[in-house]
């Protein structure tokens, strides 16, 4: 993901990767292209140090001067400090489409097993505002793929991961571009660029 972002995002507009797994593909990618990592929220066993919610929020805001966060397989509630310092300025990227296939505890292959034991006809990705409940932040763009009677929930995963590297990169880049407005009841559009 941290790939198909950098497209449109370029490695100097990245001021930093922050996971709360030290090994994971993103804080590799970060490494590789000289972008500073951070470890956000400490280890509960004690196996890697990492921040508090108010240090996330003051390196991220005052000392690396970040504007926007962007999270991909973070499953952890985002604390109300962090929310609170990047309301509307703070996506995800969900495997499913919400508001009927999100929440706590419905993430990865869990999302798409829920999809295909409903009967639903169609699943895909959901990019979304973070607030600070578990997916419940305003939808700012979705896909669609077509669930088959067949499907097992890999088959109907990697059809919509296909689609997650397409609508993630596409909201990010409106978001950054500055092409969101917001109507009066709060939902978010965006506006192609000509």
């Amino acid at each position: 993901m941290a790939a198909s972002i950098a497209r449109y995002i370029p490695c100097s507009g990245l001021q930093a990767v922050v996971s709360d797994v030290p090994g994971c593909g993103g804080v590799s990618y970060a490494l590789e292209h000289g972008i500073p990592t951070l470890t956000f929220p400490a280890s509960k066993k004690g196996l890697f140090p990492g921040l508090t919610p108010q240090e996330l929020v003051q390196q991220l805001k005052q000392e690396m001067g970040v504007d926007y966060v962007l999270l991909a397989g973070y499953l952890k509630l985002i604390p109300v400090e962090l929310v609170s310092a990047y309301k509307r300025a703070m996506l995800n990227i969900h495997p499913g489409l919400l508001p009927s296939f999100g929440g706590k505890g419905l993430y990865g292959e869990r999302v798409h097993a829920a999809v295909l034991k409903s009967g639903a006809r169609f699943s895909g990705p959901t990019v979304h505002f973070v607030d600070e409940a578990y997916d419940t932040g305003p939808i700012l763009a979705q896909r669609c793929v077509q669930v088959f009677p067949t499907d097992s929930p890999k088959q109907l995963a990697a059809r919509v991961l296909e689609q997650e590297h397409q609508v993630y990169p596409y909201a990010v880049s409106a978001l950054v571009d500055g092409r969101i407005t917001w109507r009066e009841d709060g939902i978010p559009i965006i506006w192609e660029a000509r």
